[in-house]
């Protein structure tokens, strides 16, 4: 089956810059270029296209322009959200709560704060992947300082309860953050209703332009500064703003948020057609999280007796873009946390496939994948003996 075109389903790793998108960022680039701190006419430009970027981000989560901060992408929001607060509140306490599944940008800004003399709980998750908001509540302690929770998993799609989590965080007076970096646009998220006091949100999950994010920061919240410098972001984050990046990822976050129920029980319908034939026609296979509250367009599934990157290669030889997890965690040997965390046995989570459907998935993308998957399969486990 030779592949006429690339067939991409790794939605999750990164998403292409949308036309409109690219549009709206090109006169930042050449003709609207003033930078924002000056006081000239062109610099004026430049601050107004910023201030409509803050609107647009700020409007989507259901925030005010002045909680929102813009930053170089959601790694780099994640880490000011967690030493920020973890530095501004040293001299009342010094834990930390997160939980076992979250991507590396907070496991290891937690792991850098345990050497530098904090504690860090890392609460379990269920087989499902889905953490108990009455642990998060029976985790809290006195020096508790901030709790940090993932809207939604970035490999195997569980959703978490992060409004009850929240309201736990605000009942006890502890600072809730949450990595929503594969939420945004997929599903709707409200920092109000949601008891939200910290938000991380990255461009290019959303396409938007890669190297642009931000964060949310609740009026009132206690934050050290993450870079120090000029007065930029009020006085915030210094540095001269990314101009026309801050003109996409606003573009880019009005655009995806606009009808998140219709883009979501679109790619549902894929995803589910997609993995009901993957159950039908390949015998041996799990699936990873939670069965119903998932990204929409997420399927994780590990199949017993091949190697996940196999798999991968052969897939790739046929013009399929899909990974076995993270992209940030891509050509390591050691099996994903997150399915370890779910309790899955090492080899089984070494033949996981993470497949991430988006605006570039097709019936057609669906069909090929189906007709292609099961032999594919087939021939790794002959390889491997598995079908013996």
């Amino acid at each position: 089956m030779p592949a006429d075109r690339i067939r991409y389903f790794d939605h999750s790793a990164t998403t292409p810059t949308h036309p409109d998108v690219v549009a709206a960022m090109l006169p930042y680039f050449t003709e609207h270029f003033g930078n924002p701190s000056s006081l000239y006419g062109i610099a004026e430009e430049s601050r107004e296209a910023i201030a409509r970027a803050r609107s647009q981000v700020a409007a989507a989560i259901g925030a005010t322009p002045e909680e929102i901060f813009f930053t170089a992408g959601g790694t780099e929001s994640d880490n000011w959200a967690i030493k920020g607060v973890a530095y501004a509140h040293r001299d009342r306490g010094d834990h930390i709560i997160t939980t076992a599944i979250e991507h590396h940008a907070v496991l290891h800004t937690c792991a850098f704060l345990e050497e530098q003399g904090f504690s860090v709980t890392c609460l379990p998750v269920d087989r499902e992947g889905r953490v108990d908001p009455e642990a998060v509540r029976d985790a809290i302690t006195d020096p508790t300082v901030l709790v940090s929770v993932m809207t939604a998993n970035n490999e195997v799609g569980t959703l978490q309860p992060i409004r009850e989590i929240g309201a736990v965080a605000r009942e006890a007076g502890v600072p809730f953050h949450t990595d929503a970096v594969q939420a945004i646009g997929n599903v709707e998220i409200d920092v109000e209703r949601d008891n939200i006091d910290l938000l991380s949100l990255s461009g290019h999950k959303f396409y938007g332009p890669k190297g642009t994010g931000a964060l949310y920061i609740r009026k009132g919240t206690k934050i050290a500064n993450f870079v120090h410098g000029g007065g930029q972001e009020r006085g915030r984050r210094a540095g001269t703003e990314n101009l026309p990046g801050v003109v996409g990822l606003g573009a880019a976050i009005e655009r995806a948020c606009t009808d998140i129920p219709a883009h979501a029980a679109r790619l549902a319908g894929l995803r589910d057609r997609l993995l009901a034939g993957i159950m039908e026609e390949i015998p041996d296979v799990t699936l990873n999280g939670h069965p119903t509250e998932r990204l929409p367009g997420n399927i994780n599934v590990s199949f017993g007796g091949i190697d996940g990157e196999a798999l991968l290669t052969l897939l790739a030889m046929k013009g399929v873009c899909a990974s076995t997890g993270s992209a940030c965690s891509s050509g390591s040997e050691s099996p994903s946390h997150v399915l370890l965390a779910l309790g899955t046995p090492p080899q089984r989570a070494r033949a996981s496939l993470r497949l991430s459907l988006g605006d570039l998935t097709t019936d057609e993308d669906v069909d090929y994948l189906l007709a292609l998957l099961p032999g594919a399969v087939a021939r790794l486990r002959r390889l491997s003996g598995a079908d013996a």
